[in-house]
């Protein structure tokens, strides 16, 4: 417990991200498409001059990708020296965690199952705790 979460939402689901991983969220105002990127990459955008990876928490989840990335928040992370921008459908407070993490039930399907360290309970309902490491890699991605 004590654990500080950015809350969002992510294909319908509430979800959470560590929020000691989150350096800020920013709303995707430009990006620029990679050519013969993965599905989950999108492209790139900036933010104070610095290159962002895009990452389309979507996706590798297994569901169909943003449609519209312009105007979508993001979670600006970092991992092993690089800066990515998970793409989250809505941005909502940080809160924190008011139980420990449960295990993940079943039913919310194979990417949640993959993606998720576990489930606690929030002032906003209960909320999948997402591994940021898990959704850069794509790991999830690459099976769908």
């Amino acid at each position: 417990m004590n654990q500080l979460l950015l809350l969002c939402m992510i294909a319908g689901r509430k979800a959470a991200i560590a929020a000691s991983e989150v350096r800020s969220v920013i709303e995707i105002e430009a990006f620029t498409p990679v050519p013969g990127a993965p599905r989950h990459i999108p492209g790139l955008t900036a933010l104070r001059s610095q290159a962002l990876t895009l990452i389309d928490c979507r996706s590798v989840l297994g569901f169909e990708p943003s449609e519209e990335i312009i105007g979508l928040r993001a979670a600006v992370v970092e991992l092993n020296g690089h800066s990515y921008a998970l793409l989250l459908d809505e941005a909502h407070d940080v809160a924190e965690a008011m139980s420990a993490p449960e295990p993940v039930p079943g039913g919310f399907g194979e990417g949640w199952q993959n993606a998720a360290t576990g489930m606690v309970e929030t002032v906003e309902g209960p909320a999948l705790v997402l591994d940021v490491e898990r959704l850069i890699g794509g790991q999830l991605a690459q099976a769908a």
